[in-house]
């Protein structure tokens, strides 16, 4: 059979557990529908996400449907959890955006899609919730042209839209107007089509149009767009049918080599770690050594995914996802097999605000850092900041409901009481010019047995940090420059002004050891002095963090709209009055939205709508420090002093 690696992504309360409970009911795997209200469904299993009523966690399903075996992966929709989105997207053939028919598209919607279309991930939208008072599914299809800036079509008609007793019917592309629509979008990309359109308008026959149309969205060209409601199963014929012959799935490769990836990680009951393999070619075995980037590790547990459920096994096939136990320095990213290297390419924005955390009892304060290291292993963008001098812990979030979260996680999963202190924004800087620096063994009052030099450039905006060797390679064992690469990734965490340090290319130009009394740790000693002076001689900028806003309100509303958007720093970008609404659009510091957020409901009769998301880094006029943590190697007396100690 196929498989097909389908992601389920949409806006928070857009229907996507609904909808994955609804397949998978359709599809004959469970025999009773969940609810998500009720927190019975089957990839909500978490007692925090049954107790909130919102997916935390990416969980896995698996279904049969026709000759396509479709692993389903649910996702988080609150933009707290975006990283658990993140992780899953490496792995995914296809996905399937689901919008709802009454608020359309939502600011985490332009998010997930920009993602998708950036990975060249095709995916097709369910315009759900259909039978919800106030939905229109006409409307929601041209918002998503319009608003996303892509080429969608209707696939469906909707009647007694907005009651319970809405119905679907699938389109006839056999006669116009809805065949000239789809064959005016067609064309676009397809000379021959194009050319037949012309010439031979008789070779256009539905079969090959519907062909065309398969082809054109399994390559992400077009993204049809289908109605339904996932809670009463209208319209759900006509997506399954499109899940399974319009997205590309793929015939898995058995006799062929191991490789996978890595893309979640939890633990048992008893604390074992547990990783989610997406296998894509090969088998594995209970027992077998498994290739791993850090080194080969034995597998002690296999489950599968299978018919709606998980289970054990003795072998995971290529083509299959399964949570596989003993692979103890696994991480997210990973890949598997013979030249399996760590891969953590990130799609979305970082997390932009900090908060510190304290153990409501002293005696559980080293229990939370070990208990934080495991959470932090299972969403790697938990970003772990240890002020041992101070005492001090911080995390890294996406925003207050995630805080809310990961505290009751802590009482839950370690029975630790942790209290989180008011979050603050977390800056970067940005090298401003070219810097280069380099310490040789022996010479100059370099105390490490080793040669290291470096030269810092700028990068482009959101282009991220990069390194490069211009030395020959073959001079010294490769763990010395291994050693360099890592620590050069660890120390731009910490900059001039002590923000991390993004958009910057390091390159290695020098390279020299004394054999045999040079070590690793000489290189890793070394070269945070080496990158400290090289960043010092380019120059940093601390930047802020800007989000994109969007308002909508009563018309009424604008003038004090303006004033507070003002007296925030706001710049607007758009304004739109229409039929007694007023909606406004720019961009804003992060710093500013919470104040903006507060104020809407008092200035506007609590009826505003205000959506908001990061879009870049911009210079601040007066930079901001963040207190360091560790030895500081932009004070060398410092940093040789600490390192004694």
């Amino acid at each position: 059979m196929r498989t097909l690696n389908l992601g389920i992504v949409a806006h928070i309360d857009a229907g996507k557990t609904s909808l994955t409970e609804r397949l998978l009911f359709e599809a004959g795997a469970i025999a009773k529908l969940g609810s998500v209200d009720a927190g019975n469904t089957q990839t909500d299993n978490l007692d925090l996400e049954r107790q909130r009523g919102i997916t935390i966690k990416a969980a896995v399903v698996s279904f049969a449907l026709g000759n396509t075996t479709v692993n389903l992966v649910d996702t988080p929709g609150h933009p707290d959890f975006i990283a658990e989105v993140e992780r899953t997207l490496g792995v995914l053939d296809a996905a399937v955006v689901v919008v709802s028919a009454v608020e359309g598209v939502q600011a985490q919607t332009r998010v997930l899609v920009q993602a998708l279309c950036r990975l060249n991930v095709p995916f097709l939208f369910f315009v759900n919730k259909i039978d919800r008072l106030g939905a229109s599914y006409e409307s929601v299809v041209a918002s998503l042209a319009d608003q996303l800036h892509l080429r969608t079509i209707a696939m469906s008609s909707v009647n007694d839209a907005g009651t319970k007793a809405a119905g679907v019917n699938a389109l006839d592309f056999g006669a116009d107007p809805q065949r000239q629509a789809l064959l005016d979008l067609l064309v676009e990309n397809d000379e021959k089509l194009l050319d037949d359109f012309v010439l031979a308008p008789d070779r256009l026959t539905e079969p090959r149009l519907r062909q065309a149309l398969a082809d054109q969205a399994g390559r992400g060209l077009i993204h049809p767009a289908f109605a339904g409601s996932a809670a009463t199963g209208a319209g759900m014929a006509a997506l399954m049918d499109a899940i399974e012959t319009l997205l590309p799935a793929r015939q898995p490769d058995d006799a062929g080599p191991v490789h996978g990836r890595i893309f979640k990680i939890d633990r048992g009951w008893g604390g074992e770690k547990q990783a989610y393999l997406a296998l894509t070619s090969g088998s594995v075995h209970l027992r077998q050594m498994l290739h791993l980037p850090k080194g080969d590790e034995r597998i002690t547990g296999i489950h599968v995914f299978k018919a709606g459920k998980l289970m054990p096994a003795a072998e995971l096939e290529a083509g299959q996802i399964g949570r596989v136990s003993g692979l103890a320095a696994a991480i997210i990213g990973d890949a598997v097999g013979e030249g399996a290297i760590f891969e953590r390419s990130t799609h979305f924005a970082p997390p932009t605000l900090e908060t510190r955390v304290l153990a409501r009892r002293p005696s559980d304060r080293r229990g939370l850092w070990v208990a934080l290291g495991q959470l932090a292993e299972q969403d790697p963008l938990i970003n772990l900041r240890h002020d041992e001098e101070a005492g001090q812990m911080f995390v890294s979030l996406y925003g207050e409901v995630q805080k809310e979260v990961i505290g009751a996680m802590l009482e839950q999963d370690f029975g630790i009481e942790a209290e989180f202190l008011e979050s603050s924004v977390i800056c970067v800087e940005r090298p401003v010019g070219t810097g280069e620096a380099h310490e040789v063994v022996f010479e100059g009052g370099n105390p490490f047995v080793a040669t290291v030099g470096l030269r810092v450039e700028p990068r482009s905006p959101g282009s991220g940090n990069s390194f490069a060797f211009a030395v020959n390679i073959g001079l010294m064992p490769a763990g010395f420059y291994r050693a360099v690469e890592e620590t050069v990734a660890d120390a731009l965490q910490q900059g001039r002004f002590g923000w991390p340090v993004i958009d910057c290319h390091v390159t290695m130009t020098m390279a020299g050891q004394r054999a045999p009394i040079s070590t690793a740790g000489d290189f890793r000693h070394l070269t945070p002095l080496v990158l400290a002076a090289a960043l010092a001689m380019a120059d940093t900028r601390v930047c802020e963090p800007i989000n994109r806003f969007r308002i909508e309100a009563a018309s009424d509303a604008i003038g004090p709209l303006l004033t507070l958007l003002g007296q925030a720093g706001a710049t607007l970008t758009g304004t739109e009055v229409e039929d007694g609404t007023a909606r406004l659009e720019g961009t804003i510091a992060t710093s500013a939205v919470q104040q903006v957020q507060r104020a809407l409901p008092g200035l506007t009769g609590g009826v505003a709508a205000m959506e908001s998301a990061f879009d870049h880094y911009a210079p601040m006029a007066a930079p901001k420090e963040r207190r360091r943590v560790g030895p500081d190697p932009f004070s060398r007396d410092d940093y040789l002093a600490r390192l004694r100690r």
